[in-house]
């Protein structure tokens, strides 16, 4: 990416508690936000490193000349709008929760900021949806596209399940890439 160029930003949305209205509000705070936003389908799943209830997650990608550090801002906002504290424990139930997971090429390793996010190539919520959206962006470390990622993914241990009635999108839901 060059000087000038703007970053094209992928973000992971996925909520448990009240899920289809957090991330109803979560959508359209982000299309305020960030205009131009586009939404990956919504995907159920089982919660992850605890028990819980199923989490809904998407991916949301938007090109955008901030910094990185003022996306993570109006990020954290926007969670905050959707009722999340930020003192709950790292593998709790959410209302939402917002990572980015590429911001252009950038690769970061800083207290607060990984990038590429490194669970992103072992999490099916995040790369499955993402996948359905931007299958063609190239992961900076990896060099494969996210297309390519995810189909040597393993889906049968992670599965993930379209949703077919999901509002804020007008586009009915697809399996992410082949």
């Amino acid at each position: 990416m060059g000087p000038d160029a703007v970053p094209e930003v992928y973000v992971a949305a996925g909520s448990n508690v009240a899920p289809e209205e957090n991330l109803a509000r979560a959508v359209a705070e982000l299309a305020r936000e960030f205009p131009g936003a586009r939404f990956s389908p919504w995907y159920r799943n089982r919660a992850v490193g605890f028990e819980g209830d199923d989490f809904i997650n998407l991916v949301t990608g938007f090109s955008t000349a901030l910094p990185v550090r003022r996306v993570l801002e109006r990020l954290h906002a926007i969670e905050t709008a959707c009722g999340r504290g930020r003192a709950a424990p790292r593998w709790a139930p959410r209302t939402m929760d917002l990572d980015v997971l590429l911001y252009g090429d950038l690769v970061c390793h800083e207290p607060g900021l990984e990038l590429p996010r490194p669970d992103l190539l072992k999490c099916a919520y995040m790369l499955g949806p993402l996948a359905a959206l931007a299958p063609e962006v190239v992961h900076p470390l990896a060099g494969l596209t996210i297309g390519e990622l995810w189909r040597r993914f393993d889906r049968a241990a992670h599965p993930l399940e379209p949703l077919t009635s999901r509002c804020c999108d007008p586009h009915p839901p697809r399996e992410p890439g082949p």
